[in-house]
């Protein structure tokens, strides 16, 4: 098991949401909770080529755009604010739904986005958290030390 104060519960959070190529992959080693970027031209270390086979890394697949899509719901339906919960709401219906809602929020709801930042950040991390207990990579108690700290913000 990995030690959990260790990790950077944050780069993995971001592996698991990198939707952009398949021309590289996160990964994780399992004795040091070390993550890499290896990519097909210059491997882990940006300059040697390695086929992904020949690595003793724990692979992080990025999780499916629903799961993601269901945080900004998740937010909208618990916002207080009545208007821009109707208007968010409405954003993120059909494609494009990410682009719309950013630029609502950026444009008509700018005091929220604190809020949706430290909520985002909170979900993500708590998705690595159970990435790694689902990986056997921490232990229950450890998973639920780490999820104890990084709590879902109250919304305004």
């Amino acid at each position: 098991m990995l030690d959990a104060r260790n990790l950077d519960l944050e780069e993995i959070a971001t592996a698991l949401a990198d939707q952009s190529t398949y021309e590289h992959r996160w990964l994780i080693n399992p004795e040091t909770g070390e993550t890499v970027l290896w990519t097909a031209e210059g491997g882990i270390d940006g300059e040697t080529p390695v086929d992904l086979d020949e690595l003793d890394l724990v692979p992080i697949e990025p999780l499916p755009p629903s799961v993601w899509y269901r945080d900004m719901a998740d937010f909208v339906e618990r916002i207080r604010d009545e208007q821009a919960g109707r208007r968010l709401r409405r954003a993120i219906q059909g494609r494009d739904a990410f682009r719309r809602f950013k630029d609502e929020l950026h444009e008509e709801y700018p005091h929220l986005l604190p809020a949706w930042y430290a909520f985002r950040r909170a979900r993500a991390t708590r998705r690595a958290i159970d990435w790694l207990l689902d990986n056997s990579l921490v232990d229950d108690h450890a998973a639920g030390g780490l999820r104890a700290e990084h709590a879902e913000p109250d919304l305004p």
